[in-house]
């Protein structure tokens, strides 16, 4: 252990381990530590205090958390944040039920009674369950489709068409209670069946781009209360649009009392939101600016005549108490099962998103399941009681979490506050403008369109993370909520697949023209990528198996073809007319010609016999292939590979192969597949096909980084044998490039010695042909 500047560095020293050599250091066994089927099944069935015990606190949280409630620490943070969160869900009750096409009341009701279910089963302390945008306008899109103002058409008493409002909005609030509580048993179904990570494919980017989207369509259902004026109803795609275009056109015919009281009210709220803003830290508790301008303008309204004299909007009847729970109409499940999926997943990610930003920040954990189980049955039990599908509102949890808000009791509190405006002072917003209510749900959007700035961070950090937002916001935007989340999920499910289809492969380690490569993928490889995965290797190592393996056989034909003509020839010298006629040397008695071409067909035959004696040991091919010796092959250095055909098999196409197989010398492939975390069988055969191939071509090839998990599979997968043992797969990649520096120092050393044995063996053949034909002679 050495000390340098205060950094302490630790040296350790093991052996190259390699996965049989780990299985022996390790005392790897058979045994398995998860209990057999059987045993689980009745551990399952079995019951017992401590089990029933966890299971209620587990699907009842509130019971574990309640009677350990520190009166001292958490009362009066949670009586502040009460009051200052029910403050917040009057006037955003009653105008987020505007966007969902109801009456203001059944805001007030979706504000109370979700709000009491989620403080019994969820698991969030922050976060503020209730009416939000995005949600509302989703209800509304489907209220005002299946429950138009055309549908409640009568004939009035001058002989004009009038709408029929009370209908009109009673169906709709069946309409709203039956898709909330299918919505509820959706969600419940999924934490049932522990399916809380299906959020996890809604990508942040997504819920951002789709929840800016939103605020856009959000936006534009409000104009027409900011102007008094009555735009066309469009649905399906490009709606938004046409809407827009629709109010353009009625500017003329705008409402100027609506309009300056809906300035006025704009500016006011605007800037005491910002004096909330830069003196939070001083302010003890926010301005409840909202509250303030709702009893205002009902104030002036009531006591100036302004419903009278100007005709202004305002919010109407507000009837006091409580509705008695009412069963929703299921007749109805069929025609909005589509929108309550497409509710019950955005409400879900919504929550669960600001549920674990400050579950993260608080030092807690929020349990993803129990949060669907909690938010369905907010849902669902809501339903029964005329309100409409709910998540946690951004502004409102804020409000919590700022104000000293410690546990959801907080969430009781604002309840209170909701249940005895509804009781008692209800009644007196009913000369309340639409106007106000719409400034309201203006100035809560900021938050979501300042989601805008996503755009150029997502530039300089992640393109595809751009991509995703764009795709999701253009498509909510132009095609609807229902139809813009299908195509966002579909792009963003795309762009995934795309993602582990185009990794990114690269060669580590050494330079490319060392002895050996270490290449990586930067993902899984399993059957998608699989194929691709080869084609990399193949590319980012310089060698083509295909046609290495092609020239392979074509050569292996050639010297097939060769032995068998040789082997008809025979293989020992005749005497004919008194002459030896020895591969073109003619040598007559008495007399020995040996020219420069004799003598130099005189050393290929020496060669030739010397393999021939070697019992058709065929080192010096691979000798030559390696590194060629200079001193033996001058005399073909003129004429390259144009000499004997044989020596041209040996030299010149076993070089080829060599050359672009090893390119400068590389003989060895190590494959970093630490990124791997799991096979399939397509994977197994790949690896299989990869250290067959480029066996063949005298290439090997290592495993290094593979996890416990992946060796499991692939010993299932029967992928270790006699020609791929355990041997070729080392723990670490540095474990590999040390044993392959050993083992090619190894094989250099004996292609050495071979060299040598097969000069000497060549320098001796050759002498003892001369000694044979001088003594012949």
């Amino acid at each position: 252990m050495l000390k340098q500047d205060m950094d302490v560095e630790y040296f350790v020293q093991r052996e190259v381990l390699d996965e049989s050599r780990l299985d022996e250091v390790a005392q790897k066994g058979t045994w398995s530590t998860k209990p057999a089927l059987g045993e689980r099944v009745k551990d399952s069935l079995r019951c017992s205090v401590p089990r029933l015990k966890h299971t209620v606190l587990n699907w009842v949280p509130v019971l574990g958390w309640l009677p350990r409630y520190s009166i001292r620490e958490n009362a009066i943070g949670d009586l502040i944040s009460g009051c200052s969160v029910g403050i917040m869900h009057l006037p955003q009750g009653m105008a987020y039920a505007l966007l969902a096409s109801l009456r203001p009341v059944f805001g007030l009701y979706t504000s109370l009674y979700p709000v009491l279910v989620y403080f019994i089963f969820g698991t969030s302390r922050h976060i503020s369950v209730g009416t939000f945008a995005v949600i509302s306008i989703m209800i509304g899109s489907v209220t005002e489709r299946l429950a138009p103002d055309s549908n409640f058409m009568v004939n009035g008493t001058n002989g004009t068409d009038s709408v029929d409002f009370d209908a009109r909005d009673a169906f709709r609030v069946q309409i709203a209670c039956s898709l909330t509580v299918l919505a509820g048993i959706f969600q419940i179904l999924l934490g049932v069946v522990r399916f809380g990570f299906v959020v996890t494919y809604l990508s942040e980017p997504l819920v951002r781009g789709y929840t800016t989207g939103s605020a856009c369509h959000v936006c534009v259902s409000q104009l027409k209360y900011l102007f008094g004026v009555s735009p066309a109803r469009f649905a399906g795609p490009l709606s938004l649009i046409y809407t827009l275009v629709d109010i353009c056109r009625l500017l003329p015919l705008t409402k100027v009392p609506e309009l300056v009281v809906s300035l006025v009210a704009l500016a006011v709220l605007i800037v005491v939101k910002e004096i909330n803003a830069c003196y939070r830290q001083k302010l003890p508790l926010p301005i409840p600016i909202e509250l303030i301008v709702i009893i205002a303008a009902t104030i002036i309204t009531h006591f100036c005549g302004l419903t009278s004299t100007y005709g202004i909007d305002v919010v109407g009847e507000i009837p006091s108490g409580l509705k008695a729970p009412r069963a929703p109409d299921a007749t109805l499940f069929s025609q909005v099962i589509g929108d309550a999926f497409a509710v019950a997943i955005v409400g879900y990610a919504i929550n669960i998103s600001l549920g674990k930003t400050f579950a993260l920040k608080h030092g807690y954990k929020v349990d993803s399941n129990q949060e669907l189980v909690a938010l369905g049955l907010s849902n669902t039990v809501g339903g029964f009681f005329q309100c409409y599908s709910v998540t946690s509102s951004l502004s409102r949890s804020l409000v919590q979490e700022s104000t000293g808000g410690k546990t959801q009791v907080a969430g009781v509190i604002s309840s209170i506050i909701v249940l005895i405006t509804v009781l008692k002072i209800g009644a007196l917003f009913e000369d309340l403008p639409k106007a106000v209510l719409s400034t309201i749900v203006f100035v809560n959007l900021k938050g979501m369109f300042k989601q805008l700035m996503d755009v150029p961070m997502l530039w300089k950090t992640n393109k595809v993370d751009l991509l995703v937002w764009l795709v999701t916001f253009t498509s909510t935007v132009l095609l609807n909520l229902d139809l813009g989340l299908a195509v966002s999920i579909g792009f963003s499910m795309l762009a995934f697949i795309f993602r582990t289809q185009l990794p990114r492969y690269s060669i580590l380690g050494r330079g490319i023209n060392e002895r050996f490569k270490i290449f990586r993928s930067s993902t899984t490889i399993y059957y998608t990528n699989a194929e691709m995965y080869l084609e990399a290797l193949q590319e980012k190592s310089g060698i083509e198996i295909g046609k290495l393996l092609t020239a392979k056989k074509k050569r292996d034909a050639q010297l097939k073809r060769k032995q068998e003509k040789e082997k008809k020839k025979g293989h020992h010298n005749h005497l004919s007319n008194g002459t030896l006629s020895f591969n073109g040397l003619e040598m007559n008695e008495g007399n020995v010609s040996a020219g420069p071409r004799e003598q130099s067909q005189m050393n290929v035959a020496a060669l030739r016999l010397s393999e021939t004696s070697a019992n058709g040991n065929r080192k010096g091919q691979v000798n030559w292939a390696y590194q060629h010796d200079t001193t033996t092959l001058d005399s073909d250095s003129d004429t390259g590979c144009q000499g004997d055909d044989s020596i041209n098999q040996v030299s010149c196409c076993s070089d080829e192969e060599r050359g672009m197989a090893c390119e400068s010398g590389t003989h060895s492939i190590i494959l970093d597949i630490s990124t791997t975390s799991f096979v399939d069988t397509v994977t197994v055969n790949t690896l299989k096909n990869i250290f067959r191939d480029f066996g063949a071509i005298e290439v090997d090839i290592y495993l290094a980084g593979c996890q416990a998990c992946v060796v499991e599979q692939l010993e299932t997968a029967g992928f270790f044998s006699e020609s791929i043992p355990k041997s070729r797969l080392f723990v670490t990649v540095h474990d590999a490039v040390l044993c392959e520096s050993v083992e090619s120092e190894e094989r250099l050393t004996v292609r050495g010695n071979s060299y040598v044995r097969g000069g000497i063996v060549n320098r001796w053949a050759t002498m003892c042909v001369l000694v044979f034909v001088t003594l012949y002679s």
